[in-house]
């Protein structure tokens, strides 16, 4: 059974009152911020409390003693894995009604949405979080330690920073015009004002450029913490898609962070299966940041356990659990036919359990239509299973940040014009990965020359490379695809050869909920 590397995620019982304003939600509390912040060690572990609210959702196994209440109580991740999937056609959900994903399935949410909500909490939590954190670890507050405990301090001050960022992204690439709060605000009854996109985005490049000085360098950082070249990946992001944020494209800053990641010195994992296995705390080499997921430390029933479990059938006699190191199957989702439509046969990333089951959709939350997706399991290295699945859930880690997608990233800037780097690097990068898929037919039928090099191919390569982590809303509302005609599947819209919709489902609503409690926000279109 794999251990999580540093005790920093060891779910702390310590709490602290945390405000995030009009929203409302506080965390339990068990004692006051007087109380914890006396030791170096317990800053160490409230850092760990920061890492572990994305993929946990309470003090006890499954959510229990749950931090916030919620309409479904689970975990960050698996919000976020329902929102930037479930309406694309990277997936094809089963329980519309019993798991309350048929807006999101058919593009058709409003504020009122559970899920919308969810997230949204979620993300605001975590801030909360992270604010508490940092109102306690200023230099005044830290100078009566010793300097290498104020050193290490300064450190988990820069992840906190780093982590509140992260959260902000998903919020403004969510949202778009949310709430804003930080440690510098009044804890109590404090309205935060509304942040437009372009105010949101100049604070998270801000922010994660301020803390590169104190971020640890790859070589030196601690797994499932932050190092330099995660918020280096999360700058990267954020650039390529500043257009949509912000109406200014940044494609040359994103080289200039995709070529610093690079030059860390990262390699691609030989084996592509590897990166979403229950070993795959040790790909380091190509994995750059990774929510830990453990089923003793960090039990969930989202995360990778969701991920996991809900691509096996459990209808079916075919596919068998076991084979993905789980104990039963939950049957939650499989993908629509479009994409093993654009693999090659040959392309070794195109893992999909297809007896059986139909490629394309006659009826949605039919579980014979769609084929489940083998990407991801619970297996060892060794191929045994490597935790009980009914009892602690899975041990995969979720890939954050991984080389694959810098290099991806990186093609995708120079084809639209940035500077900083060039074609040939680029085709370089990408027949890397396309070496990795094809393997021995690598030469005959995946290699790429410069004609290859096209906007187009390159969203469909993110799609072969990427599918199911999180990537495709974002890539598809880039490519401005996710809404117009200009590229259909089935049930987009709802609908069974899909339809155009609103423009406005390019992000979700402030929930009605925080709509009422702070008259700073507004939806537009909504």
């Amino acid at each position: 059974m794999k251990i999580i590397k540093i005790n920093i995620l060891i779910i702390s019982t310590i709490l602290f009152v945390s405000c995030t304003g009009d929203l409302d939600q506080y965390p339990h509390t068990q004692t006051t911020s007087a109380d914890v912040y006396t030791t170096a060690a317990n800053y160490k572990a409230v850092l760990g409390k920061l890492y572990a609210s994305f993929v946990i959702a309470g003090q006890e196994k499954g959510g229990g003693n749950a931090d916030l209440s919620s309409n479904s109580g689970y975990d960050y991740m698996r919000c976020y894995f329902n929102l930037q999937e479930s309406g694309t056609d990277e997936i094809a959900s089963t329980w519309l009604e019993g798991d309350k994903v048929r807006d999101l399935t058919f593009l058709t949410w409003d504020a009122n949405d559970p899920w919308v909500s969810d997230m949204y909490y979620r993300i605001f939590y975590t801030i909360s979080l992270c604010n508490e954190f940092l109102r306690n670890a200023g230099d005044e507050q830290i100078a009566r330690f010793t300097e290498s405990e104020q050193s290490g301090i300064r450190q988990y001050r820069a992840e906190a920073r780093f982590l509140r960022a992260l959260a902000y992204y998903h919020a403004l690439d969510l949202y778009r015009n949310i709430p804003f709060v930080t440690e510098a605000d009044p804890v109590g009854a404090f309205i935060p004002p509304r942040y437009t996109a372009d105010r949101v985005f100049a604070y998270i490049e801000s922010e994660l450029k301020a803390i590169d000085g104190d971020l640890a360098d790859k070589a030196a950082g601690e797994y499932g913490r932050a190092p330099k070249t995660a918020a280096y990946a999360l700058l990267a992001k954020l650039y390529l898609n500043a257009e949509v944020y912000t109406g200014q494209a940044r494609y040359t800053d994103c080289i200039t962070y995709c070529n610093q990641i690079i030059a860390a010195g990262y390699s691609l994992e030989p084996d592509y299966l590897k990166l979403f296995n229950a070993d795959n705390d040790k790909r380091t080499n190509e994995i750059i940041f990774a929510f830990p997921v453990d089923a003793v430390r960090t039990v969930s029933w989202g995360a990778t356990t969701y991920i996991v479990c809900g691509a096996v059938s459990n209808t079916s006699d075919l596919q068998k659990p076991e084979n993905y190191g789980v104990t039963s199957g939950w049957g939650m989702f499989r993908v629509r036919g479009e994409i093993p439509a654009l693999f090659d046969d040959r392309d070794g990333r195109a893992l999909f359990f297809t007896e059986g089951q139909t490629q394309y959709l006659d009826v949605i939350d039919n579980q014979t239509n769609g084929y489940f997706v083998e990407k991801w399991t619970n297996l060892t290295d060794a191929g045994t299973m490597a935790s009980n699945t009914v009892d602690g859930g899975v041990n995969t880690d979720y890939p954050v940040f991984r080389l694959a997608d810098v290099y991806l990233m990186l093609a995708e800037s120079v084809v639209r014009g940035g500077s900083g780097s060039s074609a040939s690097v680029a085709l370089g990068y990408l027949n890397q990965l396309r070496a990795r898929a094809f393997g021995t037919d690598y030469e005959t039928a995946g290699k790429l020359t410069e004609a290859d090099l096209t906007a187009d191919f390159i969203l469909d390569e993110r799609a072969r490379e990427l599918y199911w982590e999180c990537t495709r809303r974002t890539d598809l509302i880039r490519y401005n695809q996710f809404t117009t005609a200009d590229y259909l599947w089935q049930w987009k819209g709802g609908t069974k050869d899909g339809m155009a919709v609103n423009e406005k489902y390019n992000y979700y609503p402030i929930p009605t909920s925080d709509l009422t409690a702070n008259p700073n926000l507004k939806n537009d279109n909504y």
